[in-house]
């Protein structure tokens, strides 16, 4: 027997009638006018073909068949009222899982100490995919991809979470070696080591005046990370962010050059699958992010 959409809800003030012992209980539990609550059950019994209350001027009680057919109503009526319940947490305390994908330097960085963002939402559980490829977000079902360039026409939506600024970098023992770039064209001169994942082609501005320098090398590297520590070990120039840098610069196991040259910044980007914004959780991490990469270590 099929059940329709109108004998559910008959159903459900069935199982209230039963717990609050009363039509009267059950119409005020349930913000309904006591005649519509004995339209429903009137309307049950004679769907179903059987009585299922005895009813007297102050009593009811259950019949056989009302006592079997209460214990059904009563679990779609808890199942109802859990899946509100469920719904209601989602809006007021964020539960389930992200899974996030990062450029490993910049995770480093930013999403892996997320101590503060934990704290807040507990119970929020994050699974993190540090790479420096970029990684088929629909396939492996990703939440958010951090990621340093424009987005591709991809299907894919896309928040812009900062410009991190770069400098132009190199190791004491190098420029030992080499000698310190006094102007953009000095830069054919010299060893780069080069970041494939970004243009081999090195943009320096200074007022109306721009120069194009080609970076090669003899080292090519798809990690951020693989190419700082390279730099460090004084095999080459490189362009590196300014939250990467700085902690190195203050160290003194790099010095950045030609400081009076403004070099390209990197816009990041959080993108995700269509309909992700609607994910609170998701809101969440994206307004956390935004915040967290304002921080001045990130950005002078």
């Amino acid at each position: 027997m099929d059940v329709s959409f109108e004998q559910l809800k008959s159903m459900v003030v069935f199982a209230q009638v039963i717990e609050q012992g009363t039509l009267s209980g059950a119409a005020k539990r349930l913000g309904l006018s006591r005649a519509v609550v004995s339209y429903h059950i009137k309307k049950l019994e004679a769907h179903l073909e059987i009585k299922l209350l005895n009813r007297s001027t102050r009593t009811i009680s259950l019949t056989e068949a009302g006592s079997d057919y209460y214990q059904h109503c009563r679990v779609i009526a808890e199942q109802a009222s859990a899946a509100n319940q469920q719904i209601e947490n989602l809006k007021n305390e964020p539960v389930g899982l992200l899974k996030i994908t990062c450029p490993v330097n910049v995770g480093l960085q930013t999403i892996v100490p997320l101590n503060e963002f934990r704290t807040l939402y507990p119970k929020i559980e994050l699974d993190i995919m540090l790479t420096d490829e970029v990684v088929n977000i629909m396939k492996e079902g990703i939440d958010l991809a951090i990621r340093g360039a424009p987005l591709a026409d991809s299907g894919l939506q896309a928040i812009k979470l900062s410009t991190l600024h770069t400098c132009l970098c190199a190791s004491p023992s190098y420029f030992e070696k080499f000698g310190f770039p006094k102007h953009p064209t000095d830069l054919n001169k010299h060893q780069w080591v080069v970041y494939k994942l970004t243009s081999g082609t090195l943009e320096l501005t200074k007022g109306t005046r721009s120069f194009s320098i080609e970076m090669k090398g003899t080292i090519t590297t798809n990690n951020a990370a693989a190419r700082t520590a390279f730099v460090e070990g004084g095999h080459g120039l490189a362009r590196i962010p300014v939250y990467d840098a700085m902690p190195k610069i203050q160290q003194g196991t790099l010095i950045s050059v030609l400081n009076d040259y403004t070099l390209k910044d990197i816009n990041v980007y959080g993108v995700f699958p269509p309909g992700g914004a609607d994910s609170k959780k998701l809101r969440l991490l994206i307004d956390y992010l935004k915040a967290y990469f304002v921080k001045p270590s990130l950005i002078i």
